[in-house]
């Protein structure tokens, strides 16, 4: 028996003519038109959830892409659209503002940033995850993701957005710990501190009189920040196990994506600004890819699948790699052979617990 394939659609960036209605902005106000928004959207609440990015960071999604679908959502009659980050107030230097799209800003957290629903897990350590109320109440759940690469997840996408996006620190701690502990090896250290300054969750302290450092595991979400940026690797993670994080993330997103009809999710991936590293470093580097365009589809999937197909390793601009960086001479994807890590694991492992296909159909846009 043939598996169904799904459809993905595909905006280029490549332009056939030096005209507007040829360029990615106007391709993805066609491709909107393709998701067939006023017979799912009208009288609902509409949530879009993206990445606002952070620090000197500029290579998130543009606001305008943004407020061309949040134009669409309003023309189909939704009744009511926001805008979640976990930190609202980062995303106002890069423009995402109520003026500017035209919606309401809100953090995914509520006001109180305490809005949480819980749900039972039960794998291994993972024992329950907590969920934004205001992603959870949503009607019409849009996952708007900026695909880059991830020294954690291997890549981050549409999964890597709910999975880490929609939870809180303490429930992106549990999904960490599958993946192993951190060990540091005082010895080692020569006190730079540059893992204090990298950390986003404040868990790493100075100890004055040692000239070292210690660990605040409350705060800790075993993000790697630490690991990567420290000059004497004297931090490092212990008893990896990628697979048992990756099906944590694969988990955790499936659960979320149960409370709502199929019909009323939609994933949209933005491949442009294509980075090593997640949007959270608060910096952006040079691309390690020239840009793609955007992908989107009703099958997550079938949407993670096809954005990962769509980076190639002959494609990559050694710009793109830091100083001294070069690729691990293996097989495998462009971002396992810059992180070590396959991305298409997390992607498998979500298609056995929630379902889509990582077979697809490829319409492009003109």
């Amino acid at each position: 028996m043939k598996k169904s394939r799904s459809t993905v659609f595909f905006a280029d960036i490549a332009v056939e003519k030096m005209e507007k209605n040829s360029t990615l902005p106007a391709k993805f106000g066609r491709m909107l038109k393709e998701f067939k928004f006023a017979d799912r959207v009208k009288d609902k609440q509409v949530g879009i959830k993206m990445h606002f990015g952070g620090g000197l960071g500029y290579t998130t999604i543009h606001p305008l892409f943004v407020k061309i679908l949040v134009d669409a959502l309003k023309e189909a009659g939704a009744k009511k659209i926001k805008i979640m980050d976990n930190d609202p107030a980062s995303g106002v230097v890069r423009g995402y503002t109520t003026e500017i799209l035209g919606c309401n800003i809100v953090s995914t957290f509520g006001s109180t940033g305490k809005y949480l629903y819980k749900e039972k897990i039960g794998f291994k350590t993972l024992d329950y995850a907590e969920f934004g109320g205001e992603a959870a109440d949503c009607d019409f759940f849009i996952d708007l993701s900026h695909i880059k690469g991830h020294g954690d997840c291997g890549f981050g996408g549409a999964l890597k957005n709910i999975a880490m996006g929609v939870v809180p620190s303490s429930t992106r701690g549990k999904i960490h710990r599958l993946e192993g502990g951190l060990d540091y090896e005082e010895d080692k250290c020569n006190g730079c501190q540059r893992c204090i300054g990298s950390c986003p969750n404040g868990a790493i302290l100075e100890e004055k009189e040692k000239k070292k450092v210690r660990f605040f595991y409350h705060h800790c979400t075993y993000c790697q920040h630490c690991v990567m940026v420290c000059p004497k690797k004297a931090i490092k993670m212990s008893k990896r196990k990628f697979e048992d994080f990756s099906k944590g993330m694969a988990l955790v997103t499936a659960k979320f994506l149960k409370r709502f009809a199929p019909e009323n999710l939609l994933f949209i991936n933005i491949l442009t600004n294509i980075t090593i590293y997640c949007d959270c470093w608060n910096m952006s580097t040079a691309s390690l890819v020239p840009d793609i365009g955007i992908v989107g589809g009703s099958d997550i999937v079938a949407v993670e699948t096809a954005s990962l197909d769509l980076v190639k390793t002959e494609n990559l601009i050694k710009q793109g790699l830091p100083k001294g960086r070069d690729l691990l001479n293996i097989k495998g994807h462009l971002f396992e052979k810059i992180h070590g890590k396959d991305p298409y694991v997390m992607v498998k492992e979500l298609q056995k617990c929630y379902g889509g296909s990582s077979s697809y159909e490829m319409k492009e846009v003109k």
